[in-house]
């Protein structure tokens, strides 16, 4: 377990190498363990037992950025463990270098990701993954050095470099600012300071619902995350509080299974849930994860309206209409009616100076911060292969259109449209396959002429005028036909539909954050009278998260 981590290897969209680092031991190369990975079909998995190498080994790949991330290890060890080293590998790797992360930006600083991959991990043993820390021990190249590495020269050297009386009084002095602000964080780095001290919350929830043709939920979750952005000066020590409908016993329900930064306490959280107290890292970080239940705990029930699950957008799927059954209807109904916000009634706590930032003092967010903003609403359709094209494809409200090569129809709404609570209606004919068309005319009365390429009616009686028989005949031969054309035709239709959109100013679970206090009396390094502005804004995302079977 000790030496987890052998070697990294990263390569760009390629798949050429552009790093290896070794940590320890004799992994397998790069040039090895690339083919063993591309041998597994997309989409591949990020955990590989190499059963056939010498010895054998274990194999984590991610794919971030068009970069693939490759980490062979030849020892038992646990496998979130590693996953969690190449996340952090990343967020550091964009810290650092910025983001998005580009090959040719791990190529020109290469020195610096050495340095930081050194730190990161010792001798396969993984140690600070901390980029606050980092900033402190991995040197970054400052202006002066890029200028003259460009031309040839080195970057640092005696007559530019500190001297190390100096840089012996660097450290005596930094020693002493870290012990006058406080002992030492690893998440937070020494001696910061803001002109603008500024405190944001960001709280993102994910939908992942599922639907049954009747409309009934199947299974309805919410994944949320609160991301914090600090930029304050000295060792600040807050607390935030959250609410969710139900009072304390609501919150405790809803944030079941919460995972936290390092710096929460956690004994604060289980004494007093809904309450973080924490000193944060200096920058943007991830301040806690959870997963919300949005389906109500009492079990039993048949009914479709669900009062603890609202969704602004639902669609409604009817397949097999029309006379033969090619026919399906996709209705979008739309709502803009939010539990729990100001427009509902819904009671924001501002007594701690928290700023919301969904209105005109956010000009990344838009809209306005008593009525929450649905946009981007995407439905999309997944056609079966045997379909050849769709032929009457009609919405009365947005843009649709079918991808033969995505074998999707991608269906948008425009915000304006969704800005009112309103139904749209999709309506779609699929085409059949040429082979299933001529199977159904065989036996319809005409022939092909191979020698003139004609079509030729047969003479199927030998009078031109049909006895009643005959035509009651035709007629049961017809409705046979259309049984069998409406049986095929409901193989081919969309067995399901995802609905993407995103709403600002809303969170599906009903979590809100009530304030936000800084702790002056165990804070340190703040300044007298210093007032950091604060603010918090509310995210509700579905990326095809919301399921409807047919």
């Amino acid at each position: 377990m000790g030496n987890a981590i052998e070697a990294l290897y990263i390569f760009d969209q390629h798949n050429n190498p552009i790093l290896e680092h070794t940590y320890c031991s004799r992994p397998l190369p790069a040039r090895i363990v690339l083919p063993l990975y591309l041998a597994h079909s997309a989409p591949r998995p990020s955990l590989v037992y190499l059963s056939n190498t010498n010895p054998p080994s274990l194999l984590f790949s991610l794919v971030h950025s068009q970069l693939l991330f490759l980490l062979p290890t030849s020892n038992d060890t646990e496998p979130l463990l590693v996953l969690e080293f190449l996340h952090r590998v990343i967020d550091v790797l964009e810290e650092f270098l910025g983001a998005p992360l580009l090959p040719t930006k791990i190529e020109g600083s290469y020195d610096v990701v050495a340095q930081l991959l050194g730190e990161m991990c010792d001798a396969g043993a993984v140690c600070n993954t901390e980029p606050n820390a980092l900033r402190d021990v991995v040197e970054v190249p400052g202006l002066m050095g890029k200028l003259l590495g460009g031309v040839g020269l080195p970057g640092s050297s005696p007559a530019l470099g500190p001297s190390s009386t100096s840089l012996s009084s660097q450290s005596n002095q930094l020693a002493l600012n870290s012990s006058a602000n406080g002992p030492a964080l690893p998440w937070r780095r020494a001696n910061v300071r803001h002109t603008s001290n500024e405190l944001y919350v960001d709280m993102v929830e994910t939908l992942s619902v599922t639907l049954a043709p009747s409309g009934r939920p199947i299974s309805a979750f919410a994944n949320g995350s609160i991301a914090f952005t600090s930029k304050i000066s000295g060792v600040p020590d807050l607390l935030l509080t959250l609410s969710a409908p139900g009072g304390k016993m609501g919150i405790e329900r809803a944030l079941e299974l919460p995972v936290f930064h390092p710096c929460v306490r956690l004994a604060r959280w289980r004494d007093r849930p809904g309450e973080l107290s924490f000193v944060p890292p200096d920058g943007k970080f991830v301040l806690a994860g959870y997963e919300v239940d949005l389906l109500p705990s009492i079990s039993g029930k048949s009914t479709s309206n669900f009062p603890n699950l609202h969704l602004p957008v639902v669609v409604e799927m009817r397949t097999s209409l029309g006379s033969v059954g090619s026919d399906f209807e996709a209705r979008l109904l739309l709502s803009t009616n939010f539990p729990g916000s100001a427009s509902s009634g819904g009671n924001r706590s501002n007594s701690s100076g928290l700023g919301s930032r969904l209105g005109t003092s956010s000009p990344a967010f838009g809209g306005n911060s008593s009525q929450p903003v649905l946009e981007d609403v995407l439905v999309t359709i997944p056609i079966p292969a045997g379909v050849r094209n769709l032929a009457d494809l009609r919405a009365n409200k947005g843009e649709a259109h079918y991808s033969p090569g995505d074998g999707s129809v991608e269906w948008r709404v425009s915000t304006k449209d969704a800005s009112t609570s309103t139904t749209a209606t999709l309506h779609c004919t699929i085409v059949r396959s040429l082979s299933d068309d001529e199977d159904e005319d065989a036996g319809n009365g005409f022939s092909f002429d191979a020698a003139s390429g004609d079509y030729k009616e047969e003479e199927t009686y030998q009078s031109t005028a049909l006895s009643t028989k005959a035509q009651r005949t035709t007629k049961n031969q017809q409705e046979q036909r259309d049984i069998r054309r409406v049986q095929q035709n409901a193989t081919l239709m969309p067995s399901s539909a995802t609905v993407s959109f995103s709403i600002k100013g809303w969170l599906a679970s009903g979590i809100k954050v009530d304030s936000l206090v800084v702790n002056t009396r165990t804070s340190k390094g703040l300044g007298d009278g210093v007032k950091p502005y604060k603010g918090v804004k509310y995210l509700t995302v579905s990326r095809q998260g919301v399921e409807v079977r047919c």
